[in-house]
């Protein structure tokens, strides 16, 4: 069944479907630029379908032309205060955590141009597809501004030269350059952009919700520590995942040859 309904006066829509919860940015004309509302709408849909046991993963796409183009420069020069802007960066910032928080893996559909704080977010969702003609981008330096808080998370998931070659250098690269880099996962066409990102969402919402909720926090926690800690950290998450009913179910079902029967618990 699929459900539509717009979230915070059409800045975001949302539309579920089989288990899949897609929130689209909803500002074609401004090439889906993050004002601080649209931001502030954005956070409160995220925290809306984690609160929704019926959806099991997430797709974040954007209307019109471009996924996004990053932060509404108008909306910023029209508010040339110290305190605007930093209530702009801090209210990205929590969008951005809020999705690494996530309970449920968030997968970013792209397509058109992502540049500045629109890589920022592909750079933050878990997965990301891309179709073969979009654009990647964190072109601050360009225009006085560097790209800083887009390099927290772009630092993060690609290598420190790719990441400094992007920041430095303000240029736009292909779709192929990211996936070489690694910032996307997949590269599709126009056509098939939309029905692939599905079935990869719909894949992942077939799992355990609680499996899928243990290992996005795990990856998370585990990535920055040391290596050692690491490792005590994820033992002790694998120790507490086999004790789940689901874990239990998961690997009854593979034993005996029969799809499982997930519970979340």
């Amino acid at each position: 069944m699929t459900s539509f309904q717009p979230v915070s006066e059409s800045l975001v829509l949302r539309q579920d479907h089989n288990g899949v919860g897609t929130l689209t940015l909803n500002r074609p004309k401004a090439y889906n630029a993050l004002s601080i509302q649209c931001m502030e709408a954005l956070t409160a849909a995220f925290k809306e379908i984690d609160t929704d046991s019926s959806i099991k993963s997430v797709v974040l796409a954007g209307s019109g032309k471009g996924f996004c183009a990053g932060h509404d420069l108008r909306e910023m020069r029209s508010n040339p205060t110290r305190e605007f802007y930093q209530q702009t960066f801090e209210t990205c910032a929590s969008l951005m955590l809020t999705i690494t928080h996530l309970t449920k893996p968030v997968i970013a559909r792209i397509h058109g141009i992502a540049t500045a704080a629109g890589c920022q977010l592909v750079s933050t969702c878990d997965l990301a597809v891309a179709e073969e003609s979009s654009r990647f981008g964190t072109p601050g330096v360009n225009i006085g501004l560097f790209c800083s808080t887009p390099m927290v998370a772009l630092s993060r998931v690609v290598s420190r030269k790719h990441a400094m070659e992007m920041l430095l250098l303000g240029e736009m690269i292909s779709a192929q350059r990211a996936y070489e880099m690694g910032l996307i996962n997949q590269i599709t066409t126009t056509e098939q952009l939309e029905p692939f990102t599905q079935e990869m969402a719909e894949k992942i919402a077939a799992k355990s919700p609680l499996t899928l909720k243990i290992g996005k926090e795990a990856f998370y926690q585990q990535i920055d520590q040391e290596l050692s800690s690491a490792y005590q950290y994820c033992s002790q998450v694998m120790t507490e995942n086999m004790l789940a009913r689901d874990a239990s179910e998961g690997i009854d079902a593979f034993m005996e040859k029969r799809p499982p029967v997930w519970c979340g618990k």
